[in-house]
């Protein structure tokens, strides 16, 4: 059943539950007023004509002076209970008297006594009172009026109300019927919407709504919203299944010049007759290497992998002068030569990911330190610009032609120079990856022959005072 159906059901049922409460307190009200208006009238009767001067029970006059009013039956009974006397319109007709109501008027025990009885030409409503006279009850006379027209009335005002309570309710259904579908227009428009963008898959069409701010603008607020989430969403999985597929092509392109020689080297010592002791021990060096670079390659293809899946920083305040020295000093152990001269002559705190940034200046600091001569020197300092500040690094190197600089953070890009080096073309896109996941900066100048400077710019969040900060310089670790 539909919501427009049960709507109109609902109102329509509480429509015909309220009409058919209202006409049956209305039709018991009015009968009820009706009946106790009769009754007033022929207790009014009944007294006036006891007051007409000496009133016998054999003679019955009305306040008119004439036998009966016509609509009026009069009738007398002494205290035997028999009929004295009677008006002319009864016709002969006794108006009866129970016997409950004629002791009760014969004892003294009440004045007045009504009683309504069913007759064939239908009901009668009798008022029968205690005639006294000197003190003493000397019989009872009896006043009555037909409720025939009363009851047609009645039975009038019941079809009336019958009727007009089908009526009403069968209107109200139909006109419920065509407000609740004005009512719900818009939603089978937000549903013809929402299984459109559903089935073409189009996240970002939004659901168009024009009318009030009432319960269906929140619907559609909420849906556009929802509708929202799902693009991104939409977009983030779209974007992790081309992570995942550049992941799987750049790892078997990758992977398979170190496994094809391994696996050369592997067919070469399974050789009969045996190489000689000199190039076997040849080739297991060359495989430990190949395996060295396997490991790296893989650990720097899933530190992409990681960032492309949508790697969620842990920012915090990192104090940059502290990072500095720890980084320097965990890259000078790993390469001894060059020298690496730290600077902080106005310390910093920055909003990043500590972890992070420490890989990605590692990072710098082993190319510089990779391509910088063992009598260069490497030089890392804190700057500040602006909102911004960072650490920069500074090498003495051989420098990266002009050309090929805007390549040098693609995935697997490597330079003349740098193809021979044990590099896997990696380490500048992952270090650029997490500088811009924590919201920075990274880029590079270069000179050939002179050497290059790269900086790292991340948002600002203090400049430690200078007063606090020392210049630190940490001295080159000689090598053995």
């Amino acid at each position: 059943m539909s919501i427009r159906l049960r709507l109109t059901l609902l109102y329509s049922g509480i429509l015909a539950c309220t009409l058919v409460v209202f006409s049956a307190v209305l039709y018991v009200l009015v009968a009820r007023f009706t009946l106790n208006w009769q009754e007033q009238a022929l207790a009014e009767e009944a007294a006036q004509i006891l007051t007409q001067g000496e009133f016998r029970l054999t003679v019955i006059r009305t306040p008119q002076g004439k036998v009966a009013i016509p609509q009026t039956f009069v009738q007398t009974r002494d205290l035997s209970g028999q009929v004295v006397s009677r008006s002319l319109n009864l016709n002969g007709y006794e108006l009866p008297l129970s016997a409950k109501g004629f002791a009760a008027l014969r004892d003294g025990e009440a004045n007045g006594w009504l009683e309504i009885v069913r007759t064939e030409n239908g009901r009668l409503l009798i008022y029968s009172r205690a005639v006294i006279s000197s003190g003493q009850r000397v019989g009872i006379l009896q006043v009555a009026r037909s409720l025939a027209d009363l009851d047609q009335a009645l039975a009038m005002l019941r079809k009336f109300l019958v009727v007009g309570t089908l009526v009403s309710t069968i209107t109200a259904f139909f006109v419920g019927w065509v407000l609740a579908g004005a009512t719900l227009r818009p939603i089978n428009r937000i549903t013809q919407t929402a299984s459109e963008i559903g089935r073409a898959r189009d996240f970002g069409r939004r659901v168009e709504y024009e009318g009030p701010s009432d319960e269906i603008g929140a619907l559609v607020i909420t849906l556009n919203e929802m509708l929202t989430e799902l693009q991104a969403a939409y977009h983030q999985v779209e974007q992790a299944l081309v992570a995942q597929r550049r992941f799987v092509a750049d790892a078997s392109h990758e992977l398979r010049t170190p496994l094809t020689t391994l696996r050369g080297n592997v067919e070469l010592l399974q050789r009969e007759p045996p190489l000689p002791e000199e190039e076997r021990r040849a080739i297991l060096v060359d495989i430990t290497a190949e395996l060295d670079r396997m490991i790296r390659l893989v650990r720097e293809l899933l530190t992409l992998a990681r960032v492309d899946a949508g790697l969620q920083p842990r920012l915090e305040p990192v104090e940059l002068g502290l990072l500095l020295e720890e980084a320097v000093r965990q890259a000078q152990l790993l390469r001894p030569r060059p020298s690496i001269q730290a600077r902080v002559e106005q310390d910093a705190v920055v909003r990043a990911d500590r972890d992070l940034l420490r890989q990605v200046l590692l990072i710098l600091l082993d190319n510089a330190l990779k391509y910088t001569p063992e009598e260069g020197r490497v030089e890392v300092t804190t700057v500040i610009e602006g909102k911004r500040a960072g650490i920069a690094v500074q090498d003495t190197g051989v420098g990266i032609d002009p050309a090929i600089l805007p390549h040098i953070f693609e995935r697997f890009f490597r330079g003349d120079t740098a193809r021979s080096g044990e590099g896997t073309g990696l380490g500048l896109a992952i270090a650029k990856s997490l500088v811009e996941a924590m919201h920075g900066e990274i880029r590079v100048t270069s000179r050939l022959g002179i050497g290059s400077r790269f900086t790292v710019l991340l948002p600002l969040e203090i400049v430690l005072p200078t007063d606090d900060v020392a210049e630190r310089t940490l001295s080159a670790l000689a090598g053995p």
